[in-house]
C-alpha cells in the first residue's frame, strides 16, 4: 500500500506519533495521504477504528474519506464526519449539562432570523434598522470566537448593531434552550463549555481518541482550533492537513493564524510538505508559485511536476467586458468543435463576484453553448432580478397581475397573504385585474388604513412609472423605479454580505440595458436569454461559477476574467481589511490559477461599464507578479483584425442576405469602419471585427456582405 506514495507522502503516512502538520500544496494528494494514514495506523495495530477521529468541514468530504478508507481496510467503527455533526454527537451525550434534552433540534438561519426578529419587537427596536439576518451573523462570529453572553466586550461591539446584539444575545440564548433548540455555532461552543467545566468529560473523550485527524486545517475558526486542541491534548497524536496558501474563508470565522503557528502550540511538533503536483502542468504551477510568493504570511512551498510541461499561461488583453466576454465564449466554442475537442464539462468560467456571471451568460446562450452555475443561481433567476424585472413589467403593464403578486409585498408593506386573496378574490368576481381590482378596492374603501394608504401609495408610483423610460435612460429609470418603491433601500438596510452582493447584481441588470434602445427590447431579450438556455438539456455544459465555489474542484481549461483592480483583488477586501484582505484576495486567485489541470487564460478589459457609462480600468497588480517564463501575453482582437485586414477586395453581393445569413466568418463592409469579420449576430445587431477600428456593434442594415 504504501509504495503508491511518494516519499513525502509517505513520510506524512508513517509518521503516526506526536503533532503531525502536513502542508499539502494544491493537487499533491492530501485525501490520499489522510486515507491512507487512517488505513496505516489501523492495518499496524496503533489504534483500533473505534480510537480514531477523523474531522472535516463537508459531508461530501467526509463521505469521500470513508469510501477510500473502506477500500483499503474494514473501518467500522471509525468517527469520521464534519466538526458540527461530531460535536452535536458528544452534546447529545452530555445535554442536560445545558439545560437540554438529547433530543434537541439543531435550527436553521430562517428559525434564527423569526427568533431574533421576535426579540427585536419585543425591545420595541425597529427590524428595518437593525436586520435579524445582520444580527444573526454577528452572533455566529462571536460564537466562532468562543465568545458567549457575558464575555462580550466593548470592545467587540463595533456600531449600533452590533450594541443591539449584544443586548439581545443573552435573551436569544435564553429562548433557544427554553426551546430545547441549538443553532450550529452553539455545538462547538457547548462542547468546550463543557470540557472546561467537566474534565473528566474531557479526559473520556481524550481516552477514547488515540489519534485526531483534520482535514483544512487552514479553514479552522478558533472554537474549532480549541476543540480540537483539547482533544488532542493528551496524547498529542494530531495530525491537521491544510495549505495555508490556499486560506479564502475568513469572512466566514476562518483564522489563518492556525496552520501558520501550528508548531507554537503543539510542541515536538513535525511538518512535512507536499510539494509534488498531479493535477497541473508546470506553467499553470510557475504562475501560481509566482503569485503567492508575494505573501508575507505564509509557509513556504514550491510546487512542481514530473514532465508535464504543457502551453503558455495566456493573459489576455480585452479592450471592453462585452469584448471579454466575447473572448472566452468564442475560445470555448472552438475548442468543443476542433478537431481534439475539449468536453464542455472539463472547461470552468471562475469569476471573482457573482455579478460577473450575467454577460457570460448570455454570450454562451448566443453560442448555444450549455453551461451550468456551481453554487448559485443563473443571473436571471436570481431573486432580485426576477424582483426588478417584475416592478418593470407591472409598471409599463398594470394588468401583468403575475409580476404584481410577485413584488406587492417586497420590501414589506403589511400586506398579508389574506389581503393578497382578497384582492385576486375580487378581481376574479369583476372579471378585472389585480391593479384594477385594488384601485376600485381602495375606491371604496375595502382596506384596513394602514394597508390602504400601503396599496394606494404603490399603485399611484406605478401609474408614475409607466412614463418612467420617456424622459431618461434605461438605466435611470430602473434605478428610479427601483429606489422609489424602496426595494434598493431594503437592501441597503440589510447590510449583509448577500444584500450587497444582490446590489451589485441589480447594477449588473442596469448596465446590460444600455444595450438596448427599449425597455421593451430588453425585457424580450430577458425572457429569451433564459428560454434558449440549453443547460438543461444535457450534462455536458460549461461550468461557470465563483472562485470561492470552485475549491476543491479541477478543469483541463480553465478562464479567469476581471483581472482588474477593484475586481480581483476585490475592492471591497483591499478597503476593509489592508494588508490582511489584499493576501487573501491573492490566495483566493491562487486557488483559481490551481484549478487548471492543462490550460489557463487571465483576462482583464480596458474599460468596463460601470454604472451608466465606461470607465477605463487598471490591470490588477497580480498580472505583474505572475508574468515570467510560460506567460504569454496576447489579445484578444488579435486573430480577427489581421484576417480582417488581409481582404483587399470589397465587392457587395447584388442580392439582398437576410440577417441569418450574417454567420460568423463572413467578409462584410461598412460604409464607415471599412471591412471586417462577423463574430456572432444577435436578432438585428451584427457583431463584427474591423482591421481599423477594433470590434463593433453594428444593425445589420448597415452592413454588406463580400466575396
Amino acid at each position: 500500500m504504501l509504495d503508491e506514495l511518494n516519499p513525502q507522502q509517505k513520510e506524512a503516512v508513517e509518521t503516526t506519533s506526536g503533532p503531525l502538520l502536513v502542508l499539502a500544496g494544491a493537487g499533491t494528494g492530501k485525501t490520499k495521504v489522510l486515507t491512507y494514514r487512517i488505513a496505516h495506523i489501523i492495518s499496524s495495530n496503533l489504534a483500533r477504528p473505534d480510537q480514531i477521529l477523523a474531522v472535516t468541514f463537508t459531508n461530501k468530504a467526509a463521505n469521500e474519506m470513508q469510501e477510500r478508507v473502506s477500500k483499503l481496510i474494514n473501518s467500522s467503527g471509525i468517527t469520521l464526519g464534519t466538526f458540527h455533526a461530531i460535536a452535536a454527537k458528544i452534546l447529545r451525550q452530555h445535554a442536560e449539562l445545558h439545560n437540554l434534552t438529547a433530543s434537541f433540534s439543531i435550527i436553521d438561519s430562517d428559525d434564527q432570523y423569526k427568533i431574533i426578529k421576535e426579540i427585536l419587537l419585543g425591545m420595541n427596536i425597529d427590524v428595518k434598522a437593525h436586520p435579524p439576518k445582520v444580527i444573526s451573523s454577528i452572533l455566529a462570529r462571536w460564537k466562532d470566537l468562543g465568545l458567549t453572553p457575558e464575555k462580550i466586550s466593548y470592545g467587540d461591539v463595533k456600531s449600533p448593531t452590533h450594541g443591539i446584539a449584544k443586548s439581545l444575545y443573552p435573551d436569544y440564548q435564553a429562548k433557544l434552550i427554553a426551546s430545547n433548540l441549538v443553532d450550529f455555532g452553539d455545538l462547538t461552543l457547548y462542547n468546550i463549555q463543557i470540557f472546561i467545566k467537566y474534565p473528566d468529560i474531557l479526559e473520556h473523550y481524550q481516552n477514547k481518541y488515540q489519534h485526531v485527524l483534520v482535514d483544512e486545517y487552514q479553514d479552522t475558526n478558533p472554537v474549532q482550533y480549541l476543540w480540537t486542541r483539547m482533544l488532542a491534548g493528551k496524547h498529542n497524536n494530531i495530525c491537521c492537513v491544510g495549505d495555508d496558501d490556499q486560506s479564502i474563508y475568513s469572512w466566514r470565522g476562518a483564522e489563518i493564524g492556525n496552520i501558520l503557528r501550528f508548531e507554537k502550540d503543539f510542541a515536538n511538533s513535525k511538518v512535512i510538505k507536499l510539494e509534488q503536483n498531479y493535477r497541473s502542468t508546470t506553467p499553470i504551477l510557475n504562475v501560481a508559485g509566482r503569485l503567492i510568493k508575494y505573501n508575507k504570511y505564509r509557509h513556504g512551498k514550491d510546487l512542481w511536476t514530473k514532465g508535464n510541461e504543457g502551453s503558455a499561461v495566456k493573459v489576455v488583453y480585452c479592450w471592453n467586458d462585452r469584448e471579454e466576454a466575447r473572448f472566452v465564449t468564442t475560445e470555448i466554442n472552438s475548442r468543443s468543435h476542433s478537431i481534439s475537442p475539449t468536453p464542455l464539462k472539463n472547461i470552468a468560467i471562475l469569476v471573482r463576484a457573482g455579478f460577473q456571471t450575467r454577460p457570460f451568460e448570455e454570450a454562451l446562450i448566443s453560442l448555444s453553448i450549455p453551461y451550468k452555475i456551481i453554487g448559485g443561481m443563473k443571473f436571471y433567476e436570481r431573486m432580485e432580478i426576477r424582483d426588478a424585472i417584475a416592478y418593470i413589467r407591472v409598471s409599463l403593464n398594470h394588468n401583468d397581475s403575475v409580476a404584481l403578486e410577485r413584488i406587492i409585498n417586497t420590501p414589506k408593506r403589511a400586506i398579508g397573504e389574506a389581503t393578497i386573496a382578497t384582492i385576486k378574490s375580487y378581481a376574479v368576481e369583476n372579471n378585472i385585474s389585480m391593479f384594477d381590482s385594488i384601485k376600485k378596492m381602495i375606491e371604496r374603501s375595502l382596506f384596513k388604513p394602514k394597508i390602504h394608504s400601503a396599496l394606494s401609495i404603490l399603485t399611484t408610483k406605478m401609474e408614475e412609472w409607466k412614463h418612467t423610460y420617456d424622459t431618461t435612460n434605461l438605466y435611470d429609470g430602473t434605478k428610479n423605479i427601483l429606489e422609489e418603491s424602496g426595494y434598493i433601500g431594503m437592501l441597503k438596510d440589510e447590510n449583509s454580505e448577500e444584500s450587497r452582493a444582490r446590489l451589485e447584481n441589480l447594477r449588473e441588470m442596469m448596465r446590460a440595458m444600455n444595450d438596448f434602445d427599449r425597455i421593451e427590447d430588453f425585457l424580450e431579450h430577458a425572457s429569451l436569454v433564459m428560454d434558449g438556455d440549453l443547460s438543461e438539456k444535457t450534462e455536458n455544459a460549461v461550468n461557470l461559477m465563483t472562485v470561492h465555489a470552485a475549491k476543491g474542484l479541477e478543469f483541463d481549461l480553465v478562464f479567469l476574467p476581471g483581472f482588474e483592480e477593484g475586481i480581483f483583488p476585490h475592492q471591497k477586501s483591499l478597503s476593509t481589511e489592508g494588508a490582511k484582505g489584499l493576501e487573501e484576495e491573492r490566495r483566493l486567485a491562487y486557488v483559481g490559477i490551481t484549478r487548471a489541470k492543462k490550460e489557463l487564460y487571465i483576462t482583464y478589459a480596458e474599460s468596463r461599464r460601470m454604472y451608466n457609462e465606461y470607465i477605463n480600468t487598471t490591470p490588477s497588480r497580480f498580472i505583474d507578479e505572475i508574468l515570467g517564463d510560460g506567460v504569454q501575453k496576447i489579445s484578444s482582437q488579435k486573430n480577427y483584425n489581421q484576417r480582417a485586414a488581409s481582404y483587399t477586395k470589397i465587392e457587395p453581393k447584388k442580392e439582398f442576405k437576410l440577417k441569418e445569413n450574417f454567420f460568423p466568418g463572413f467578409t462584410v463592409a461598412h460604409e464607415i469602419f471599412g471591412k471586417g469579420i462577423v463574430i456572432r449576430s444577435d436578432g438585428k445587431n451584427i457583431e463584427v471585427a474591423f482591421s481599423q477600428h477594433g470590434i463593433k456593434l453594428v444593425k445589420e442594415e448597415y452592413l454588406i456582405i463580400c466575396d
